[in-house]
Parts: structure tokens; C-alpha cells; sequence
């Protein structure tokens, strides 16, 4: 039997689909012994170092956020909080998979924050029985591995890519386009639902390596001048978007980039120069940060001097979902796997609730576009997916 379980995050109430309990009681369902459920961990899995930290420190800080606040409200009986750094590289993530796999303690898992390394870590994770909720991974296919333990509480580029496309041809108007991408299982993907909208529109596209390993990009700057376009998409993350909007504006392009969740980061403006970055136009499944319901934005910049960036929010409402799986007495995999599988509530960003491989659902889903004006990304308006 299900029943209602309200709790307060952040000024708003949170309602869960929940089996009754408490987090240090006993309980033939799965939960630990009077005891043992103390001491419990989770962990955020992402970038914080590297050439992708930007969006990983936000997503980590939104994490550590749920916790201070679940252990203050909780001091006899506190959660752990472990941050596995994967400097956003597909080939760090399975060690650091499995290194959390071993953690007895560690219950469930904020991330991965990036496609890739979830596509790296996902399977080891399925095996162990770990719940993962990733506040930021937007690769449609990660869904349809048949991964049990795979849940994302932001909408997929299914969602992202065509509102996109939607922007560059509606708001923008242009009639020629250049799609390029970094080649990650995020980038291409996400550029590969925008070039599925646009159609006849695209003039051409490339492809550039990213991670930090291609600095130069004159060869790619060349041809999309040369295709006299009135945009340009650009499927990857902030450090690589930031190099080419840079170039392309030394050699007299003047088109705006539009780029997605990956480059939606004040990093994009420091990696391309004020003045190039004007005019950007950054896309991403989440709502302003800043406009959290409730305390959050608040609470958020007291705890870590700055104001929340883009999925801080979404990584507090996923961690606050498997805080208040432990906060109801399921401290075993099994149990908190099968809580966040039934969960449904409401967060700070979004209502949750997930459909059978994962996803959110498609309801609860909203895509904004973002500008780059005056230095500062702001919220330009949301966009219909279709």
C-alpha cells in the first residue's frame, strides 16, 4: 500500500509515494536493522576539476545544499556526503563507479552529470543494484539500455534538440544554418535533434574534438563563413563553444550561436570574451536556478557564496529524492532503488515523477532559452518543443 509522505525543502512541500517508516527503525521490507541505518552515504558523480567543472560544481554544491539541510534536521542520525570527481571523462568513469559500488555505506548516487561517463558508468551500476538520479545527463539513449537503476530528472534532448531547432527557425528566423558538435554522446546526439528540425535549413556541419583537446579552430571557422548562415548550433560543452564563438567573431561572423545545457554556464562568457559571447542563445531543460521555489536560491548562496547556476537546482531536488528515501527508513539498495522507482513529488525546480525507463516525465518537462546580455546569461523565454 502507498501513502502520502509530505516533507518541507527549501519552503516547499515535497509529497513522496511512499511505504511508511522511519530512517532508524527496523523493517522486514528491506530496511536496515535498528542500528545500522545511520552513517548512510550518497554521493555526487561529475566534474570538479577539468575543463568541464563549471557545470559540476553547480550540480555538487546544489547536492551539498539537500544534505546540510537534511543533517541539520536529522543530527542523530546523519548522511554522508561523497563527491567521486570525474573531470567529465568517460574514462575515469568506470573506476570511479566502481569505487562508489564498493562503499557499502553508499546508497545512491547524484549523477553522472554528463552523458558520456554515464554511458561508461551506467551498466556498473545497474549490475550492483546502485540508484543513480543524474540532474543533467540529457542523451536519449541512456534511457533504453534496459538499465534498472537509470533515473533523470531533467527532460532529454528529445525534448532539448527540437526546442532548439525551434528557436533558430521561429525567434531567430534564419534560413541558413550550421550545426557542428563535439562528438560525445551528449553533443552529437543533441545536434542530431536539431539538424532533424531544421532540415533543408542546415547549410552544412562539422564535427571538433572536445575535453579540452582541440584549441584551434580555424577549419571549421573557415567553412561556416563561407556558408554565409544566419545562425550557428553548436552540440558540446562551454570551454570548446566558448573557442569557436571567439574565432568565428575574429573572422567576421556575426550569425549567434546557439548551443545547449552543456555551455548554459558563465564559464561560456570568460572562455569566449564579453563581447563575443553577446547574443548566445543557450537552450536547456531546467527553469532558472534563480527562480527555485521556495528558500533555495537563498539557502544556496548563504552555504556556498554564489548564486545557484544552471541544474544546481535539479541536483538538490534529486538528492533531496533519496534523502528522503533514507529519512524513511530504506537503507539498503534494493529499498531505496524501489522508493525512488515509486517516487512522486514535488522539488524546487520541477514535479517528479518517473515513467518506467527512467525518464521524467514528459509532462513536468520545460525547455528555456537563455541570453548572454550585458555579460550575464539570462532568461530569454521558454520554447515549445513542438
Amino acid at each position: 500500500m502507498r501513502q502520502k509522505l509530505a516533507r518541507v525543502i527549501g519552503g516547499v512541500a515535497m509529497v513522496a509515494l511512499v511505504a511508511g517508516g522511519t530512517a532508524c527503525s527496523s523493517g522486514g521490507d528491506g530496511t536496515a536493522a535498528e542500528g545500522d541505518a545511520c552513517g548512510n552515504k550518497i554521493a555526487f558523480f561529475g566534474a570538479l576539476t577539468g575543463p568541464s567543472a563549471a557545470l559540476g560544481i553547480n550540480e555538487n554544491n546544489g547536492v551539498k545544499l539537500a544534505v546540510d539541510q537534511y543533517n541539520k534536521e536529522n543530527a542523530d542520525c546523519k548522511v554522508e556526503l561523497v563527491a567521486l570527481d570525474s573531470q567529465g571523462s568517460p574514462d575515469q568513469a568506470p573506476g570511479l563507479a566502481q569505487k562508489a559500488i564498493d562503499d557499502e555505506k553508499l546508497l545512491g548516487i547524484v549523477g553522472p552529470a554528463y552523458s558520456g561517463e554515464s554511458e561508461a558508468a551506467g551498466p556498473l551500476f545497474n549490475e550492483a543494484g546502485l540508484v543513480t538520479i543524474t540532474p543533467s545527463a540529457t542523451n536519449p539513449t541512456l534511457a533504453t539500455n534496459g538499465w534498472k537503476t537509470f533515473f533523470r530528472a531533467v527532460g532529454n534532448d528529445l525534448s532539448q534538440g527540437p526546442a532548439a531547432g525551434n528557436y533558430i527557425k521561429n525567434v531567430i528566423k534564419a534560413e541558413r544554418a550550421y550545426v557542428i558538435d563535439d562528438q560525445s554522446a551528449y553533443g552529437a546526439g543533441l545536434a542530431d535533434e536539431v539538424k532533424k528540425v531544421l532540415g533543408a535549413t542546415v547549410a552544412g556541419s562539422d564535427k571538433v574534438q572536445g575535453e579540452g583537446k582541440q584549441t584551434d579552430f580555424s577549419a571549421v571557422v573557415t567553412k561556416v563563413k563561407a556558408a554565409n548562415v544566419q545562425a550557428v548550433f553548436y552540440g558540446g560543452y562551454y570551454q570548446e563553444a566558448g573557442l569557436i564563438r571567439k574565432q568565428l567573431t575574429a573572422a567576421g561572423v556575426t550569425a549567434p550561436l546557439v548551443a545547449g545545457d552543456g555551455v548554459n554556464d558563465g564559464a561560456y562568457i570568460t572562455s569566449a570574451g564579453q563581447a563575443a559571447a553577446e547574443g548566445t542563445i543557450l537552450t536547456c531543460p531546467c527553469q532558472p536556478a534563480t527562480e527555485a521555489r521556495g528558500n533555495f536560491a537563498a539557502d544556496y548562496k548563504a552555504l556556498n557564496g554564489t548564486d545557484p547556476g544552471t541544474y544546481s537546482d535539479t541536483a538538490y531536488d534529486a538528492a533531496n529524492i533519496l534523502l528522503a528515501g533514507i529519512k524513511d527508513g530504506k537503507t539498503t539498495r534494493p529499498a531505496l532503488l524501489e522508493f525512488v522507482k515509486g517516487y512522486s513529488g514535488e522539488g524546487v525546480a520541477a514535479s517528479y515523477k518517473f515513467t518506467e525507463n527512467g525518464d521524467l516525465d514528459p509532462t513536468q518537462v520545460k525547455v528555456w532559452a537563455y541570453k548572454v546580455e550585458g555579460g550575464k546569461v539570462v532568461a530569454d523565454q521558454e520554447i515549445p518543443q513542438s
